[in-house]
């Protein structure tokens, strides 16, 4: 339970008597990983975590202790149970709050609001973290690959996007973000629709596997490339190239979103950036907090990156481990062209282009 040193640091420094997390997220990160939701797209879980200087407990209703205590085995970990009928589900947790100054990573009755900083925490991966985060990946760019050869054109997106989503979940791995835009939708976020592949398609995938989630999107064409298109997937890659060689330990979000903004000019595109955020740090959710002007984040070896960049109809992204001399990108697909950009004075980044079919 090391991670428990790190919120009774928080604790000290706020001078509170409690954390409480509910998050999703946070509560995978707290328990090694351990999933606390019933619905999938929910941000809080059925089960929430109290952290004092003496204790650790973790409250939920009926329903979902025997499967934290028999599958997730928690006990086994030192949180210690507090269970509430399902009938009142908050019993418990409140009654375990009452008359503490307490602190929270979700808005909470009176509890202060401290989600930027356990974010920051989060985003902290052990070196074992690192190694899931390495599998997470391999799974993510498999799923992906897997649907990529077996979509084909007079497919919905709804059927593509459930053959992605079927790709993951059969590796284990939870599409919690899964979109696909075909042809002309130009959108960044492309919900599924009924439109009906003609001859391209852009495949985005968050996958969730032991709390953690990795991002990855690739582009898939049938029959020649429009010169347009390689057009601005090669700009696009030049600006990852960027992103990803410039991010090293030391460097602040703010000053890497500096160096996109002019990979995007350089590239021809000045104005996309401000299009769609580029990315950030990711962890327990898909960025746990972005690149943003001025940012002063500073990063950190191990530390996992998601970078986005986009140039209308083109996507890149990539999720990447930060190493002490070099960067690792845990979504390599040998299945797609690669081009190898090279930067002044920098290390060359493969950037995985357009797939022909």
């Amino acid at each position: 339970m090391s991670k428990i040193f790190l919120l009774r640091a928080l604790l000290e420094q706020h001078h509170a008597k409690a954390i409480l997390l509910r998050r999703v997220s946070s509560f995978a990160w707290a328990t090694e990983g351990a999933a606390s939701y019933v619905n999938t797209a929910t941000t809080e879980g059925a089960a929430s975590l109290v952290i004092t200087r003496e204790k650790a407990h973790l409250a939920t209703n009926n329903i979902e202790a025997p499967r934290l205590r028999e599958e997730e085995r928690l006990e086994e970990q030192g949180w210690e149970f507090v269970i509430s009928p399902w009938q009142t589900p908050l019993k418990g947790l409140n009654d375990l709050l009452a008359g503490k100054t307490v602190l929270s990573d979700v808005p909470f009755g009176a509890a202060k609001d401290v989600s930027a900083e356990i974010a920051r925490l989060r985003a902290r991966l052990s070196p074992e973290e690192g190694e899931s985060f390495r599998a997470l990946g391999r799974l993510c760019a498999e799923a992906i690959s897997a649907t990529a050869q077996t979509i084909a054109p007079g497919m919905t997106e709804y059927e593509i996007a459930a053959i992605l989503g079927a790709e993951a979940q059969k590796r284990g791995v939870q599409p919690i973000v899964n979109l696909v835009a075909t042809d002309e939708r130009p959108y960044r976020h492309p919900l599924p629709t009924a439109k009906k592949l003609e001859r391209y398609a852009l495949l985005v995938l968050s996958g969730r596997w032991r709390g953690l989630v990795c991002s990855v999107s690739r582009m898939v064409h049938f029959g020649k490339i429009p010169a347009e298109l390689e057009r601005k997937t090669r700009a696009a890659a030049r600006v990852q190239a960027a992103f990803i060689a410039h991010s090293r330990p030391g460097k602040m979000l703010g000053e890497l979103l500096h160096v996109g903004q002019a990979a995007y000019a350089e590239a021809g595109f000045p104005g996309e950036w401000q299009h769609h955020h580029q990315g950030g740090v990711t962890g327990y959710e898909p960025r746990e907090y972005l690149a943003t002007p001025g940012g002063t984040d500073v990063l950190a070896a191990g530390q996992a990156l998601a970078w986005n960049p986009t140039v209308q109809g083109a996507k890149m992204e990539e999720t990447v481990l930060l190493g002490e001399t070099e960067n690792e990108i845990l979504t390599s697909t040998p299945l797609w062209p690669v081009e190898s950009v090279e930067l002044p004075g920098l290390p060359p980044v493969p950037c995985a282009l357009v797939l022909e079919r």
